[in-house]
């Protein structure tokens, strides 16, 4: 057993002394009810100043929030009075022809809620498609598209160029004096490079454009587009590479608003360009046929990027002699394999028998004419400076 300790009697008047303030504390809260001031209670550890310095205290910024493209509810859709329908592609895609069905469900590549044209999965139209007749339409989209790119492109060029001018243009386009150019590949002229084009127009009255690839196969449509969407004027031709001019009253300030493309959309399905039976022979005519087009000889090997410019001309002269021509494709993507052929089908005219081992064989069919307008098809390689 532990023995028993006595309290001093120095800790004991401590002790006692301590059980008598609390006593005597409690007693005074239960007959006065004694609440402490603020300033002495144990709670309200803060300085009095405190109080007048939250007053004059700052607001703080809300924290930073990063810009993000989904977040559309403060801007307003862009708007473009651009007389023609928006596409991926102005030289690969013809409005003429119609898809079968889409790969993926419709979603404009412009982003969402960022145009205010509705995207049809194919294009983005200049004119509502939902709009029934030219005379339900509002404001400027009952004009005609055509009249419309007609002026502008008028309003722009102004004067003609003299010969001396356009000299003085395509010598300050050369390679020996600028390094810029555009280039135009496989998906020919897209609609991003129009936005390319005018800013090369900030500093220039004119750019190089250089064309390769699919596109150049049907060189005319290049033009013709080029002219067409940018409301500029060719003024030089040499094969593939061009001399683009922006005009006598072209302003940088009063460039025509183009949305940009964030993506590139899904091609839509189109129809089967090789059937399983040529028109007008039979299966084992058509086997046949296939047979002996990979065996002919080939008119000539396509390089990858190459300049394509006198395949229509090479394939029609072919056709005087031999009713099969066979192109050899190796290198190029199967997609190529396919454009190429399409050109050629419309433009020599011919029909399309295989695409088997990487070859394009056509043939001219049983009563094939040469065209009679040969000369207004065919696009000569150089252009003069003549007017």
């Amino acid at each position: 057993m532990f023995p028993l300790t006595r309290l001093s009697p120095q800790k004991n008047s401590l002790f006692t002394r301590h059980l008598s303030s609390s006593t005597a504390s409690s007693k005074l809260h239960d007959i006065y009810c004694f609440k402490p001031p603020p300033s002495l209670s144990p709670e309200s550890t803060q300085n009095p100043n405190d109080n007048y310095h939250n007053n004059n205290k700052k607001k703080q910024k809300p924290p930073y929030r990063p810009p993000s493209s989904l977040d559309q509810t403060s801007k307003k859709p862009l708007r473009s009075d651009l007389p023609f329908d928006f596409r991926f592609s102005y030289t690969e895609s013809s409005p003429n022809v119609r898809p079968i069905g889409l790969r993926e469900p419709k979603y404009s590549p412009f982003g969402p809620g960022r145009l205010d044209r509705t995207w049809t999965g194919v294009c983005a139209p200049a004119v509502d498609p939902k709009v029934k007749s030219v005379d339900d339409g509002a404001g400027e989209e009952g004009l005609d598209l055509e009249e419309k790119r007609r002026v502008i492109r008028e309003r722009f060029q102004g004067k003609p160029l003299t010969n001396a001018e356009r000299k003085i243009l395509v010598d300050k386009c050369q390679r020996n004096k600028t390094k810029r150019q555009i280039n135009l590949g496989r998906d020919g002229l897209t609609h991003n490079m129009l936005n390319d084009i005018h800013n090369h127009w900030k500093r220039d009255e004119a750019v190089r454009v250089k064309c390769m690839g699919v596109s150049t196969v049907d060189m005319k449509n290049v033009c013709t587009q080029l002219e067409d969407k940018t409301f500029g004027k060719i003024i030089q031709r040499h094969c593939g590479l061009l001399v683009l001019y922006r005009g006598r009253n072209y302003h940088p300030k009063n460039r025509p608003v183009i949305p940009l493309m964030l993506w590139k959309p899904h091609e839509p399905v189109y129809p089967k360009l090789i059937k399983t039976t040529i028109d007008g022979l039979s299966i084992e005519e058509t086997k046949e046929m296939r047979k002996r087009g990979l065996a002919v000889p080939a008119l000539t090997k396509l390089s990858r990027n190459g300049y394509y410019g006198s395949l229509v001309p090479m394939v029609r002269d072919a056709f005087l002699i031999s009713e099969l021509v066979r192109i050899d494709c190796q290198g190029l993507d199967r997609s190529d394999h396919k454009k190429i052929g399409c050109k050629l089908r419309d433009l020599v005219p011919c029909i399309l028998v295989t695409f088997d081992k990487e070859q394009i064989v056509v043939w001219r069919g049983k009563e094939y004419k040469p065209p009679d307008d040969e000369d207004e098809q065919f696009f000569a390689d150089r252009q003069s400076f003549d007017d």
